[in-house]
């Protein structure tokens, strides 16, 4: 079995090792709304486009979709009107490392991976996606955080405020849910803390407006209308593998980060953070090698 270098781990592995295939696409002449359902049902942030033969000719993503609805684009107009293109992809031997550079520069959040035919797509990679892998080889690593025996095996393992965003955007639930998609599109980010009386009262994401947009709520009503809650935090001195293990056994991008007390919420830990960091849960393996299984 090949032994690799952390420090060269994402170098080493290939996307082939974390694509997901693609279990869903919509056709050109579908409708915004039809679009949405999919999105929804199966659970993806974004969605394929296909022509008539079949063929991969752009993307609706969350955010293609909540511009839409910003806009005030009718719900029943096709997704081609909205869909981004051309698509950003890579192949199925290029490494990790080649796929989170090639995020980073275009500012997206997931590329699309090409088979041997140039107009096809056969799988999809994403932040999520690079995590899970890497949390599941840590996992596996002697020194995991998941195998120690006592808390004096220290490991040098990584906490949350090493690697989250150090810094809170916020809005008030009494702003508009037009107030809140320009936040969001101001900022590039997939949720912001919504607060009431200055006390963290939820968290509206994209998802939460594309369902609004769907059920036809207008754009003037509050962010207090669509929030969900309690907003999922954790403490920033939380060890990083036990809060990733959280967000993919919940299935969510985010946790918002507090000092001390839960109401002081001072950053947010994304997936996108997680991947960037280049490690599942520690720091432990850097100057070793972990074996890859």
């Amino acid at each position: 079995m090949p032994i690799i270098d952390v420090k060269n781990m994402l170098s080493e592995l290939r996307v082939r090792e974390s694509m997901r295939r693609i279990a869903v696409s919509i056709q050109t002449d579908t409708s915004i709304e039809q679009t949405i359902r999919s999105v929804i049902k199966h659970k993806v942030s974004a969605i394929l486009v296909m022509d008539k033969n079949l063929e991969p000719v752009g993307v609706v993503s969350k955010t293609d979709i909540m511009s839409a609805y910003y806009a005030g684009v009718p719900i029943g107009y096709p997704a081609k009107l909205i869909m981004r293109s051309p698509l950003i992809v890579c192949s199925p031997g290029d490494s990790l490392e080649q796929v989170l550079n090639t995020m980073s520069i275009n500012r997206i959040h997931r590329v699309y991976v090409q088979s041997e035919q140039p107009a096809s797509a056969t799988g999809v990679i994403s932040y999520p996606d690079i995590v899970g892998l890497l949390y599941r080889y840590c996992h596996r690593c002697p020194r995991s955080i998941q195998r120690r025996h006592s808390r004096n095996d220290s490991g040098d393992w990584m906490r949350v405020r090493e690697i989250m965003t150090p810094s809170v955007q916020a809005v008030d639930e009494e702003e508009t849910l037009h107030d809140v998609m320009e936040r969001l599109s101001e900022l590039r980010f997939g949720a912001i803390l919504v607060t009431g009386g200055k006390v963290p009262a939820g968290v509206v994401s994209k998802t939460d407006l594309i369902l609004a947009y769907k059920h036809g709520l207008p754009t003037e009503a509050s962010a207090k209308s669509v929030m969900r809650s309690p907003v999922r935090s954790c403490s920033q001195d939380e060890e990083i593998a036990k809060v990733i293990r959280q967000m993919i056994y919940w299935d969510i991008r985010r946790f918002f980060i507090y000092r001390g007390d839960p109401a002081n919420i001072v950053g947010v830990l994304s997936l996108s953070d997680a991947a960037q960091a280049r490690s599942g849960s520690c720091r432990a393996c850097m100057p070793s090698r972990i074996e890859v299984l």
